[in-house]
Parts: C-alpha cells; sequence; structure tokens
C-alpha cells in the first residue's frame, strides 16, 4: 500500500495558486484513476482506490502547509505504511515551472510543509515529486509569490506538468524509483 500526499492550504482562497500544486496533483490522480476523494479522517481529505495494481490512499492534508507533518503522521500510524510508502508531492521554487524532480529522500530545502513532514515521521527518507513553480521575481515577497496563481502563459505548461506527475506516480509503483527518477528527471 502507498499513500500519496499533495500538500497545499485548505479553503478557496488558496485553490490553483503556485503553493497548492500538490492539491492539483491529487485532484488529476483522483480523475486519472477514478478515485474519489470522498472522506475526511487524519485531518485530510482522502480517497481510497488502485494504480497500476497498487492499493492507494490519495490524501490533501486540511492543516494549513507548515502542519502537514500532523495529517502524514496520523496516515502513516493508521494505515501502518513505512515511510518509503508515502510519496509527497509540492511546489518547488528553484525548478521552472512543469519541470519535475523525483528525489528518495532529502532536506526540507526551506519547504515549510515538507519541514513539518520530516518533523513528525523523524526521517527525511520518503520519497517526493518535486513540481516546478518557478522562482520568483525580483522584489516579489516569496509568501505572495507562492500564493499567487500561475499566468495564462504557464497555465497549459502547469496542466502538462500535472499529467506528467500522474504518470510518474504510476512508474513509481510499477516500476520503482530509479526507472522513475530517470525518465522524469531528465533536462
Amino acid at each position: 500500500m502507498y499513500i500519496i500526499v499533495g500538500l497545499g492550504n485548505p479553503s478557496r482562497e488558496y485553490q490553483a495558486t503556485r503553493h497548492n500544486i500538490g492539491f492539483d496533483a491529487i485532484t488529476r490522480l483522483s480523475d486519472d484513476f477514478r478515485i474519489p476523494l470522498d472522506f475526511k479522517k487524519h485531518k485530510a481529505i482522502c480517497g481510497k482506490g488502485m494504480i497500476a495494481g497498487e492499493k492507494v490512499i490519495l490524501a490533501q492534508p486540511q492543516t494549513y502547509m507548515n502542519l502537514s507533518g500532523e495529517s502524514v503522521r496520523e496516515l502513516q500510524d493508521f494505515y501502518k505504511v513505512a515511510p518509503e510508502n508515502i510519496i509527497i508531492i509540492y511546489d518547488d521554487i528553484s525548478l521552472e515551472p512543469g519541470k519535475l524532480r523525483i528525489r528518495t529522500k532529502g532536506s526540507a530545502g526551506g519547504h515549510n510543509g515538507i519541514k513539518s513532514i520530516i518533523s513528525h515521521l523523524g526521517t527525511e527518507e520518503f520519497p517526493r515529486i518535486r513540481v516546478g513553480v518557478g522562482d520568483k521575481p525580483a522584489g516579489w515577497d516569496l509568501a505572495d509569490y507562492v500564493l499567487s496563481r500561475f499566468s495564462s502563459e504557464e497555465q497549459p505548461i502547469i496542466r502538462e506538468a500535472l499529467g506528467k506527475t500522474s504518470e510518474a506516480v504510476k512508474a513509481i509503483l510499477t516500476d520503482g524509483m530509479e526507472p522513475a527518477m530517470n525518465q522524469y528527471n531528465r533536462k
């Protein structure tokens, strides 16, 4: 079993912002694999289903970003899943819009959601898919930037990236982390 968590902030005001790309990825997985997000438990909106023959739980934590670890820990404790079977999808400002970076482990890199998850799981060793949202323009406050929406030019790139993220999750479950990294981390 795998738990796939997309990071974001709850409430309408944050929908479709750069920081909520993880939520958007979970919605795309829900659509692509016909897994309804139909119950609220473990401080998250969740769905149960199958991807590539593997049981999965999709989750959008309903804590704010900096408390995401609370939900992830509750999910882990309830479903008895090892950290290497918890895939976290989140935004990355160090990647250009639409680029993916898959890793088996790593530091928080300044991302408060990942900081919280590392703190609650007690390890940096869990798979993650970082989705590029672009670096903040000069003069912008970082919080204002990540809470901004994608430009009309960026929207098709982001839609394509969400499709690739869905394919990457399937590749991880089917082939494993190394082949998925080789396929999706290319320049």
